[in-house]
């Protein structure tokens, strides 16, 4: 399972992390989020102890959106060592997130 992260811990949990990290940007009320949410919890799952899965709101934290330039949801983001390295945007499938998994594992 996804875990949240929020404007207040991005910095620790994301940019510190010693593995690789991939967050979800989403709000609730977008249809193509929730329709990604199960197989963003299954990556999670998949990849537990390889790569940190994490969900931002982007509702709730307006800070990290602006500072990523999110402009569409729902948005992945792929980081290494405390920097962006990949970008996936929109509904995506599981297939095309793990090969982005793949090449910054």
């Amino acid at each position: 399972m996804a875990l949240d992260v929020t404007d207040s811990n991005f910095e620790a949990e994301v940019l510190n992390s010693e593995l690789p990290v991939l967050v979800d940007f989403w709000a609730p009320w977008c249809g193509p989020c929730r329709a990604l949410a199960p197989t963003i919890d299954q990556i999670a799952q998949d990849f537990q102890g390889k790569v940190k899965v994490f969900k931002l709101n982007t509702d709730e934290n307006p800070e990290s959106a602006v500072k990523f330039r999110i402009n569409s949801i729902p948005n992945l983001i792929f980081f290494k060592d405390g920097k962006p390295v990949d970008q996936l945007i929109g509904a995506v499938d599981k297939a095309k997130i793990e090969d982005a998994i793949a090449k910054i594992s």
